[in-house]
């Protein structure tokens, strides 16, 4: 409570006098340089759409709304740097970030602010679990997907040697992590648990460990771009294990890295919001554009959609009401209907599987 408190007297404070300004100021905070730009793009795309619709239909509480983009490497340094850049910019919410070991330092940056942070693609539980009143996700959890992970590991290849490795990341380790305990629920055991290095070029010493130890499937825990190096390594010396992933393959990039190694790899993600009656208009002016709205895109834009209902419902931006009718209202976004808990994740989080085909994901029949 004292917490809720705190942020909400800051956020009085940072409003006092905004209806004297000709712009609401929306930050987007992401990887836009760097081996995670793919998904940056799409997480400013997404916004980038969102806030001009809301402009097209008259702004939000009359004012029109105005982007600020800043680059957080997918670093936590960096993502507080940018995170400071965006309030001292004066912007009243932020979308992002897109990676749990930047969103999570820099939500602390935000809450002394008085900022409202709405993650896309942030799937550590630490995220909402520090009782941050203003985070909230539109993504789910890791503890929810590596249950999901998990199950099928136990289900398909409990009587097979199974390997899980990760980034050492925030999210890769995390999402690892979450998958092995529920593994261990099911009583089975990995062959091998191992990290490995982010940003190599090879992982022929990883492949060929998996090799040595017979692993009939590999899930990993990290980014697109090392998992698709490893299944592209594994496929080039005729090795045939499964890969399994999570959200992070979520990128047409995974595809051009790997090649035809993609083709089979499996992996969880948030039901395919291109596939919503409501994101249709959306999705067809995206593709019009030449862009295809995939992974984070779509999140990004309902991130965006949730906020701008919750101050219209609020009548008002500040923080504390904004708050207050985040928690208590449902929302008709490209997502689908959303709400979300006290602690600001969605009340129903749904992960489903994939796999990629002819070059694209598809869900797993």
């Amino acid at each position: 409570m004292h917490r809720i408190l705190a942020v909400a007297v800051v956020a009085l404070a940072a409003v006092v006098g905004y209806s004297a300004q000709a712009e609401v100021l929306v930050g987007v905070s992401a990887a836009m340089t760097g081996r995670l730009a793919w998904i940056g793009e799409q997480g400013q795309r997404g916004a980038e759409m969102a806030v001009a619709d809301l402009n097209a239909t008259g702004g939000v509480l009359g004012h029109q709304v105005r982007l600020i983009t800043v680059d957080d490497f997918c670093d936590p340094e960096q993502a507080v740097a940018a995170a400071e850049k965006l309030v001292a910019d004066g912007v009243v919410l932020v979308v992002g970030h897109y990676c749990s070991g930047a969103s999570i330092p820099a939500s602390k940056v935000y809450e002394a602010a008085g900022v409202l942070q709405i993650s896309p693609g942030s799937t550590n539980p630490l995220l909402t679990e520090q009782g941050r009143a203003n985070v909230f996700r539109v993504i789910g959890r890791d503890d929810a997907q590596g249950v999901v992970a998990g199950n099928y590991l136990a289900d398909h290849w409990g009587d097979k040697k199974i390997a899980i490795l990760h980034d050492g990341t925030t999210y890769g380790k995390g999402l690892a992590d979450e998958t092995r305990k529920q593994l261990k629920k099911r009583g089975v055991a990995e062959a091998i648990y191992q990290a490995y290095t982010p940003a190599k070029s090879d992982y022929s010493a990883e492949i060929a460990a998996l090799k040595a130890a017979d692993v009939a499937v590999a899930y990993v825990g990290g980014y697109h771009a090392e998992v698709a190096l490893i299944v592209r390594g594994a496929r080039d010396r005729g090795d045939t294990v499964q890969l399994i992933s999570g959200d992070a393959l979520a990128t047409e990039e995974f595809a051009l890295i790997a090649g035809p190694a993609a083709e089979g790899t499996l992996f969880t993600f948030s039901a395919d919001a291109r596939r919503n009656p409501q994101a249709a208009p959306v999705v067809e002016r995206f593709r019009a554009e030449n862009f295809e709205p995939a992974g984070y895109t779509l999140l990004s834009y309902g991130a965006v959609q949730a906020w701008a209902q919750a101050v219209k419902e609020a009548g008002s931006l500040d923080l504390r009401e904004v708050i207050t009718s985040l928690r208590t209202h449902q929302f008709d976004t490209v997502l689908g209907r959303i709400d979300f808990d006290d602690k600001g994740d969605l009340t129903v989080q749904s992960w489903v599987w994939y796999i990629w085909k002819d070059g694209e994901y598809v869900p797993l029949k």
